[in-house]
């Protein structure tokens, strides 16, 4: 392993690193745009400037690879000056968009301007006028004035997607960047681009203009999209969720996700949410707190343990509630039917060879090695048989909360409503539900945002995730609901802010006066 010297310090790294990864590595912070870990190397900006010993001129880091007793910096005055003034090249077309693009507060333009440029421009050239609200695809927009040709998009649909539906056409300052003809960028996988451009040129349709990025709080967790388990980051504030990016984890997702994973912040959001309990008999509906209407079904799965009672999980829940809930019924109500509702059965074991999987579910390997603990054995044939004949009179359904990946839903409902007693536990509104009749009960419960959990991923890695923020404050984890069916107390501290920061701490003034900026506790350095 090479030795090499980087501003001063002894990095030792891997044959055949570059500098640029051995500056990431060393924690040296580097002027780039074109550069990105998950692609090819471009060397296309010319901002990754870096001085050697015994070379003459500077060299772009991303394309020069460490030798030993290599001696770099990017701090000298000759580094600096050059960068400066690639900077300044990189700008002359741009527009001064900074107050309607969505990038600006995350945009490396900005960033890296304020830290490698603050020069006083020299170019009395007009700027070069180029397409904008460009409609690439279903998923993105282009806005080829503030593009700066760093090539980023165009390599991940060649090189990730291997779609190629980009380019980039004609010559010198009139470059753009485009589709193909009768090739729109509509790939499962369209919305990395935008994650990936450096400056405000592609912009996703689904967020656009909704936000400033400056008025979310972000938090980490785990996508519930399918079984691969992406590692992402989910955007909200006090208005809500808007918007869902990857995060990187070698093992599991790499630096992307797919456009459909970018879609669970949708149904975690109020207007979506089943926000009380609604419970069902002779005389109809009646609204009450999820923890009573839990504690309501007491009395009747008392009456039906045994034989009688069935619980349906559905592989979108913890390990730990699957846990809790399955020991629960097994030890207390003494019942081992407990079945898997396995959604779209026939493309459950599909794979696109990047990161879809055909098995919607989160947790399905944690479900499974559950109901392998607690020795269940029971299938859905014996539930089928059981409720046709009347001998299962009480069902316990955990319904599913990323409804797009369950088609087969209102047909389940129809199915499990031929019990006598239907307890429902289901995060978000549907109207199969409150079209029952006979003895219903159904009971709000937390999403994936809204409490600490493990999901096992399809290769068995078992990933912990936090919770964000509360949005129903009286929703139940089915631990939580577990403890109640049974007769249980439990203490359920009340939330008065939802959507709040989970880690905000107590000294954190909330600046109610101001309508969205709640969050902004982080000063610039300006």
């Amino acid at each position: 392993m090479p030795k090499c010297t980087i501003n001063g310090k002894e990095v030792e790294v891997k044959e055949g690193t570059s500098i640029i990864e051995a500056m990431q590595q060393s924690g040296d912070r580097i002027a780039h745009y074109c550069w990105h870990p998950g692609l090819s190397v471009a060397g296309v900006c010319r901002l990754c400037m870096v001085e050697i010993e015994g070379n003459p001129r500077v060299q772009i880091a991303c394309n020069t690879m460490v030798t030993e007793g290599m001696k770099i910096n990017n701090t000298s005055e000759k580094v600096k000056d050059a960068v400066k003034w690639g900077l300044d090249f990189h700008l002359i077309n741009h527009p001064l968009d900074c107050p309607i693009c969505d990038q600006a507060g995350e945009c490396g333009l900005q960033d890296q301007y304020m830290e490698y440029g603050k020069y006083d421009p020299e170019m009395a050239e007009h700027k070069q006028k180029k397409h904008k609200v460009v409609d690439l695809g279903p998923t993105v927009v282009l806005d080829s004035e503030r593009c700066i040709l760093c090539s980023r998009c165009v390599r991940f649909t060649e090189e990730v997607s291997k779609t190629n539906e980009l380019g980039l056409f004609n010559r010198g300052d009139r470059t753009e960047i485009g589709t193909h003809d009768g090739m729109p960028l509509d790939n499962k996988y369209s919305l990395n681009t935008v994650d990936i451009c450096p400056v405000g040129a592609l912009t996703s349709k689904d967020f656009r203009f909704r936000q400033r990025v400056w008025y979310l709080k972000d938090a980490e967790t785990v996508c519930n999209g399918c079984s691969t388990g992406c590692n992402v980051k989910v955007f909200y504030n006090k208005e809500g969720f808007f918007r869902v990016k990857p995060v990187y984890n070698e093992q599991v997702n790499g630096h992307w996700m797919c456009d459909e994973g970018r879609d669970i912040y949708k149904f975690v959001n109020r207007e979506h949410r089943l926000l009380k309990a609604q419970v069902r008999n002779a005389s109809g509906w009646t609204e009450m707190t999820a923890g009573a209407a839990a504690k309501n079904a007491n009395e009747v799965l008392k009456n039906s343990q045994g034989d009688s009672l069935a619980l349906v999980l559905t592989a979108q829940y913890t390990v730990e509630e699957f846990d809790a809930i399955v020991s629960t019924f097994v030890n207390e109500f003494k019942t081992k039917k407990v079945f898997f509702w396995i959604n779209n059965k026939e493309s459950f074991e599909s794979f696109d060879g990047l990161l879809l999987r055909g098995d919607k579910n989160p947790n399905t390997k944690g479900l499974l090695k559950v109901l392998e603990k607690h020795g269940i054995t029971a299938t859905w044939a014996d539930l089928t048989s059981g409720l046709n004949s009347g001998a299962i009179k009480t069902v316990v359904v955990a319904g599913p909360e990323n409804m797009n990946a369950f088609p087969d839903f209102a047909d389940r409902v129809k199915e499990l409503s031929k019990a006598s007693n239907l307890i429902w536990l289901q995060a978000t509104k549907q109207d199969a539900l409150m079209a029952l009749t006979g003895n219903v009960w159904l009971i709000p419960t937390k999403t994936f945002v809204e409490k600490d959990g493990t999901f096992v991923n399809h290769a068995g890695l078992e990933q912990k995730f936090k919770k964000a923020t509360t949005i129903v404050s009286e929703a139940l984890t089915l631990t939580e609901a577990a403890l109640l069916m049974v007769g249980k107390n439990l203490a359920i501290p009340a939330v008065s802010a939802t959507f709040m920061p989970n880690n905000q701490r107590d000294d954190q003034v909330t600046l109610e006066a101001r309508k969205k900026n709640e969050f902004v506790f982080r000063r610039g350095s300006l």
